[in-house]
């Protein structure tokens, strides 16, 4: 299990626990009350839950994204990224879930490959690559990242099928309609192949770990990893299950509704929810009116406001 320490997170207003909170969401919300502000597209994008059985039990694999990312810096989060366009060839998913677009489901063995080192892909439909940590199997991670190489391509040239069928769709998440940058987001639980290793392959993320959920989980509460709702909320959902297997297993019952943010003015007060998880409800007051002058002396900058 690697170290959770060091770094930073992301400047927030007063989140509970780790709560990802960007200090502009008040006033894009009111933006968007007010009708100033358009909500733009959300891009199709996937992200892996992704499993192993460790000496105390289930682990999953974490990402914590750089300081300098525009979206969810310091975060905590899983391997994932937005659909590549050039990859929505049906037949190049492989077996895989009716309700999922193929496009969506090459994204989540993409962005796993990409940012994690691992491929759920194999020579024939029921067979996985047991080791890709070769320097010709970077030369090709390296030209996926870059989009000189497209994954469809990618698997094609080495021969290999992609193994949908191994993602479980385990959730879906829209992101509220007053952000910069909007993703319409499946997750998706698998378990780590035999043989396979991660690594932390992410240009975007300065540290990896594999965490228990509990302990994940606790880290949030306690305001120590700073995660996005829908993290946290999934790794919840972990927290019944002992092995990969039975995670896996419980897939099959999940909602797949999607879960979208609903921004509200009470008065002044911005209310902030997510529909069916109301640990996240956020609640930022107005401006508050002018109050007396301060009697003290003023604060040295280095004591910090």
């Amino acid at each position: 299990m690697g170290s959770t320490s060091g770094g930073a997170p992301a400047p927030r207003t007063g989140s509970p626990g780790g709560q990802w909170f960007p200090a502009e969401w008040p006033d894009r919300i009111r933006a968007l009350a007010n009708g100033t502000l358009t909500p733009v597209l959300a891009r199709p994008a996937a992200t892996v839950l992704l499993l192993r059985d460790g000496p105390d039990g289930l682990e999953v694999f974490l990402l914590r994204r750089r300081l300098s990312m525009a979206f969810a810096a310091g975060a905590y989060a899983y391997p994932g990224g937005s659909v590549d366009p050039r990859d929505t060839d049906a037949r190049a998913a492989g077996p895989t879930h009716d309700a999922v677009p193929p496009a969506v489901v090459l994204a989540a063995l993409r962005e796993l490959f990409e940012e994690a080192g691992v491929l759920l892909a194999g020579p024939g439909p029921d067979a996985l690559v047991a080791d890709v940590t070769g320097q010709d199997w970077e030369a090709d991670r390296r030209a996926l990242v870059a989009r000189e190489l497209s994954f469809s391509a990618f698997l094609a040239g080495r021969g290999l099928l992609p193994r949908g069928g191994l993602l479980r769709p385990w959730a879906r998440w829209i992101t509220p309609e007053f952000e910069s940058r909007r993703y319409d987001t499946w997750f998706f639980a698998a378990a780590l192949p035999p043989g396979q290793r991660t690594r932390n392959a992410s240009t975007e993320a300065d540290h990896a770990a594999w965490l228990r959920p509990a302990e994940a989980v606790a880290g949030f509460d306690r305001g120590e990893l700073l995660m996005m709702p829908p993290t946290a909320a999934t790794l919840r959902q972990l927290l019944p299950h002992a092995t990969a297997a039975q995670a896996l297993a419980a897939a099959a019952a999940h909602d797949l509704t999607p879960v979208l943010a609903r921004a509200r003015l009470d008065g002044d007060e911005v209310v902030l929810s997510w529909p069916g998880h109301e640990e996240f409800e956020k609640r930022v007051p107005g401006t508050p009116p002018p109050g007396p002058a301060p009697t003290g002396p003023p604060r040295r900058a280095a004591e910090g406001a």
